[in-house]
């Protein structure tokens, strides 16, 4: 099945349970305001279909997402506020995409074959996991820029240690895909050539296992990790529980069994 959304912004596939989001607007795939609203949309109707059971976010091309729109941005300066309140609603509009993207039931996994840089990078933090190619670089560009990379560093602190986060903060400067994997940005490193088969085929054995517990579960790990141990797992013991409890899996149990 094939939905196309804005297509000059993202387009819609779903394929055996897998939905891929593509991001367009133009070569960059810049967040503008339109990009993060569609995005946020996408993530939140996959969550109410059935038929979704793995997000992919691809940025295809040289640059996988070159961060905010700062052309959108400049615009905003002749604003008698000089852009204050568009920034508010930006910054907020996008903090609610990226906690969509890492809240959702469903496990997502962005698919990196260039550049993912500042607000990119952050995106790709957001998701569950991120397979990149040997072409993927990395980069939070905002020292070099006049400024800084601060909400970028609140998804990216989630996936790495504070030495490599404070590297990546304070030099601003592109690191190799091979660097990403070491600092536990991203999963795997494969060639350009093999990366969307290799990234469709893992989608594809997510979204072949029972989706109720992964769903449970996920919420659950995101949840436990700000807890202390104790609290950790007494929450995690809960829904533990209920993954047993399942009805698919009681009745594959059954099924398992009589076959034997």
């Amino acid at each position: 099945m094939n939905q196309m959304t804005a297509p000059e912004l993202l387009t819609e596939t779903l394929d055996q349970g897998v939905l891929t989001l593509t991001l367009g607007n133009g070569k960059a795939h810049a967040l503008n305001a339109a990009l993060i609203g569609a995005l946020h949309g996408a993530v939140s109707r996959a969550a109410e279909n059935p038929d979704a059971r793995v997000i992919v976010i691809d940025g295809p091309g040289h640059i996988f997402c070159a961060g905010h729109d700062l052309k959108e941005i400049a615009r905003h300066r002749a604003d008698p506020d000089h852009g204050e309140a568009y920034l508010r609603a930006l910054f907020a509009d996008c903090a609610a995409m990226m906690q969509a993207i890492t809240f959702s039931p469903l496990p997502t996994i962005a698919m990196v074959d260039g550049i993912a840089t500042a607000a990119g990078l952050q995106l790709v933090a957001a998701c569950d996991m991120a397979f990149v190619s040997h072409n993927a670089t990395v980069c939070l560009p905002g020292v070099v820029n006049n400024g800084f990379c601060t909400t970028p560093a609140v998804a990216v602190s989630r996936a790495v240690g504070r030495k490599h986060l404070m590297e990546l903060l304070l030099t601003g400067t592109p690191k190799s895909a091979d660097w990403a994997l070491r600092a536990g940005l991203v999963n795997e490193v494969t060639d350009p050539a093999e990366l969307r088969a290799r990234t469709m085929a893992f989608a594809a054995t997510l979204a072949s296992r029972n989706p109720g517990p992964i769903a449970s579960g996920k919420v659950t790990t995101h949840r436990h990790l700000d807890l202390d141990l104790p609290a950790a797992y007494e929450m995690a013991t809960e829904t533990m529980i209920g993954h047993f409890m399942d009805p698919d899996r009681i009745a594959h149990e059954k099924d398992s069994r009589w076959s034997g």
